[in-house]
């Protein structure tokens, strides 16, 4: 009994927030002012479950024989999803009001894709992965046409649904295939048989079949073909969510699940897959953002570009790279939530005032939210002191020790030439003269806080990298 007790302990941050969508659930039902208590109940809920992860990074170990693992980075990985759901509800509270969606239903499934996202990083086995990715995805596919009466969302949400099905059915038949040939669902084990498996073209297959499951959640080249629509019709803060929580999950299965994607052999074996998405997703997504008029549009092939960035550490593959992608999601997160959350509050009640021309004089209409923005697309481009120049900067110093030098200076190509259409909203926002009929900026002040927050991280994480760095690279194995 003692022992159970204290499994449940060990795992405690899943159980806070499984916990927290049921008493949602109680809440919505049985108050009447469940409009007003839920978005700060779930506050409560993911600060809560991100402090007690953050103070338990130190008890590491594993669960439930084996399936779960727990401390050190997966702890990490639940802090970083929590805090930024936290965000994402505080951006939300005015925002879906606006937006005509809000539902009783849209903070529980904020809850239950966290709890999603947290199974998966905390994965020991191929089934807890499909559990929990499974979970995250249905729970996306109905926030995404959470607003039903919105045509771009039904058609977001649609896409979405038929397009990650397709994905999943990868991620199945690569279980299915690995399951086959290695007699064993478990990861560690699998992981501690790699050298021989690798030798099995059965096992490869699958496993190749589940890696471009997951490129289609990390939104990478060619497996992106959802990602400009489904985050242009889905609400703004949601869309913002799935691009940093779903993402970061999603790497988090191929980091820590996966054993930093099998050190040793699979270098050899899976580096030119991660090296040909990295190449063509920075590249793709750099230079179709150009053209893009639309700033959820734009964003959503910076993502791609960004999700190159990030394969770049996979390709990689060393004990540099697992640090590097960590640091790079962590700053990732901030930065576009931050970005999201000032579009969520320029953003007309029907989608109006998404477009770069809406960005005009900015700096004249509310400077504060113009600053925030300026300081996320620099740091968005790269540019010090800001935490994207430093998750950059890791990924690439990754690479080049992986003798993976030309992929580097594809990198920086790539950086180089997002400069342009990052640049381009400060240049809109601050150097061009408004007109008058210029729509106003509505006062949203739980907007305004989680912006704050967000540009407050972005800052400190570009000024002391090292803090994190540092505790991320000691629970390296």
């Amino acid at each position: 009994m003692q022992n159970h007790f204290q499994e449940i302990y060990n795992v405690l941050p899943l159980v806070l927030v499984a916990c927290g969508v049921f008493l949602s659930v109680v809440i919505e039902i049985g108050s009447v002012k469940s409009e007003k208590i839920l978005p700060w109940f779930s506050v409560l809920v993911f600060l809560g479950t991100s402090l007690f992860s953050v103070f338990n990074l130190n008890n590491c170990g594993t669960a439930y024989n084996n399936m779960l693992s727990y401390g050190g980075n997966v702890f990490i990985f639940y802090s970083l999803f929590n805090l930024a759901a936290a965000l994402t509800v505080l951006s939300s509270m005015e925002y879906i009001k606006k937006y005509g969606s809000y539902f009783g239903e849209y903070y529980i499934l904020l809850l239950s894709s966290v709890l999603g996202m947290m199974l998966m990083a905390g994965a020991r086995d191929l089934f807890m992965v499909f559990i929990g990715l499974e979970l995250m995805s249905i729970c996306f596919y109905v926030l995404a046409g959470i607003n039903r009466k919105k045509q771009n969302a039904n058609e977001a949400s649609l896409k979405y649904f038929l397009l990650g099905s397709f994905a999943t059915g990868f991620v199945v038949y690569g279980i299915a295939l690995i399951f086959g040939t290695a007699h064993t669902t478990s990861l560690e084990v699998i992981v501690s048989n790699f050298g021989s498996l690798s030798h099995n073209l059965l096992f490869v297959t699958g496993m190749l079949l589940f890696l471009v499951g997951f490129s289609f959640k990390i939104a990478a080249f060619p497996f992106h073909m959802w990602v400009p629509d489904v985050y242009q019709g889905s609400a703004t803060t949601v869309s913002g969510l799935m691009s940093t929580g779903g993402k970061a999950a999603a790497f988090s299965v191929l980091l820590i699940a996966l054993g930093a994607v099998f050190p040793g052999n699979a270098a050899n074996v899976f580096r030119p897959y991660f090296a040909a998405i990295a190449a063509f997703s920075m590249l793709y997504g750099s230079i179709v953002a150009i053209s893009q008029n639309n700033l959820k549009r734009m964003l959503a092939y910076s993502s791609i570009a960004h999700a190159g960035y990030m394969a770049i550490g996979l390709a990689a593959g060393n004990r540099e790279s697992v640090a590097g992608i960590m640091f790079y999601l962590v700053a990732y997160t901030f930065m576009n939530l931050g970005a999201f959350g000032i579009i969520a509050m320029v953003e007309g009640a029907d989608d109006t005032n998404l477009e770069l021309k809406d960005y005009i004089g900015l700096s004249q209409r509310h400077p504060l939210l113009s600053a925030l923005m300026a300081l996320f697309m620099f740091s968005l481009s790269g540019l010090p002191p800001f935490a994207g120049f430093f998750g950059k900067y890791y990924v690439f110093i990754s690479a080049i020790k992986a003798d993976l030098t030309w992929l580097a200076i594809l990198g920086v190509v790539s950086s180089v030439i997002s400069v342009y259409f990052y640049l381009r909203v400060i240049v809109y926002m601050y150097f061009k003269e408004p007109e008058p009929e210029a729509l106003p900026v509505h006062n949203n002040a739980n907007g305004v806080l989680a912006v704050v927050i967000s540009a407050i991280l972005v800052v400190m994480f570009g000024i002391f990298p090292g803090t994190l760095i540092n505790l991320i690279t000691s629970y390296l194995r």
